[in-house]
């Protein structure tokens, strides 16, 4: 289990200029990512160090994004403003995760322009919707590793930190393991809830300094 990405939810005015604006905070180039047909989602990524990386992602006028739970959790915080959505872990068996939540977990899939595929399985968005401090489980299908999120171009910003408000107690009996054995180093900062819980904010080492969003 090895901490993956973080999610950010597009604001009013849309993924574009979403994404712009965080461009210019971390100083580098968005990669175009793409749709999720099964979620009614779309996004663009921002590759980082140690196998890491930030989306930015919208959803769509689509019927999926009504009925798959990771579209509905982007249009709630959309709605809401957008913002820090969530976080995700890469685990390499979901088994435990489907037992333990009772439900299987979903595909997941995005086309590239050259035709390849990146695939995978996630579990644990109904529980990100409950409770955002919670992070979501992901499973990166065997013979994409190269396609991961992460490749798509050469990192120079690193993350550092997280400032969840919530309880890594809470945290760690979710995914069934202290928190600090994942995070490796990511720091994290566990503050309070004052109101709902979830991302507060996230650091990141860029060529230009420590930078938080």
């Amino acid at each position: 289990m090895r901490f993956d990405h973080v999610s950010y939810a597009a604001e009013p005015d849309g993924l574009a200029a979403t994404t712009e604006r965080i461009s210019k905070v971390l100083g580098i180039e968005a990669v175009k990512g793409g749709v999720h047909p099964r979620f009614g989602t779309r996004n663009t990524i921002f590759p980082l160090t140690d196998r890491h990386y930030l989306e930015v992602v919208e959803v769509l006028d689509h019927p999926a994004s009504d009925k798959a739970p990771f579209g509905q959790a982007v249009r709630a915080r959309s709605e809401a403003g957008g913002g820090w959505m969530g976080w995700c872990v890469e685990v390499d068996d979901l088994k435990p995760f489907e037992k333990r939540l009772g439900r299987s977990a979903v595909p997941g899939n995005r086309k590239f322009p050259d035709g390849q595929e990146l695939t995978w399985q996630q579990i644990g968005i109904k529980g990100l919707i409950a409770d955002p401090q919670v992070p979501y489980m992901i499973r990166w299908d065997d013979g994409t590793e190269d396609l991961h999120p992460s490749n798509a171009r050469p990192a120079i910003v690193k993350l550092i930190g997280l400032t969840i408000a919530g309880s890594s107690e809470r945290v760690a009996d979710w995914l069934g393991t202290p928190v600090n054995d994942l995070l490796e180093d990511v720091k994290v900062a566990w503050t309070a809830p004052k109101g709902e819980p979830g991302i507060l904010s996230v650091r990141f080492e860029t060529p230009n300094g420590v930078v938080e969003i």
